[in-house]
């Protein structure tokens, strides 16, 4: 008797099934998701500190202070890039779903929104980079 009749060969083996198919499609779902989480963050954080300042406007001029640090500063720059492809990403969304057309031409909407993205952010980080450069240098 062989062993070569009792393993199964390539062909035979039964491919695993999941949902995940690693189409750029999932990545823009996850990284949607991942933006309005964030901006959500970002806009709780924002209603609780902006409200303390009916509480106390020393604390909250404190909490503002601890606002102004280069770490700080990076993250205003994710967040405008989280804001910027959340919103380009959700016009796409918003195509896909109420046009006709939108399923076929998401991966060519997919690579729009990520040229006009690069086209925005690049000049975006211009002017935020010179005034973080005029802030902390």
């Amino acid at each position: 008797m062989s062993t070569a009749a009792a393993e199964p060969t390539q062909q035979e083996r039964p491919r695993r099934r999941t949902l995940y198919r690693g189409d750029p499609g999932m990545w823009s779902w996850v990284l949607h998701r991942i933006t309005g989480a964030t901006i959500f963050f970002f806009l709780f954080v924002h209603v609780l500190d902006t409200a303390l300042v009916r509480v106390s406007p020393e604390a909250y001029n404190q909490v503002i202070d601890t606002y102004k640090t280069p770490i700080v500063g990076l993250m205003e720059i994710g967040l405008v890039a989280a804001v910027l492809f959340h919103a380009l990403n959700g016009i796409r969304v918003i195509l896909i779903d109420f046009w006709s057309e939108g399923p076929r031409h998401q991966k060519k909407m997919l690579l729009g929104i990520a040229i006009v993205w690069l086209l925005v952010m690049v000049p975006a980080l211009v002017v935020l980079g010179i005034h973080m450069a005029e802030r902390f240098l």
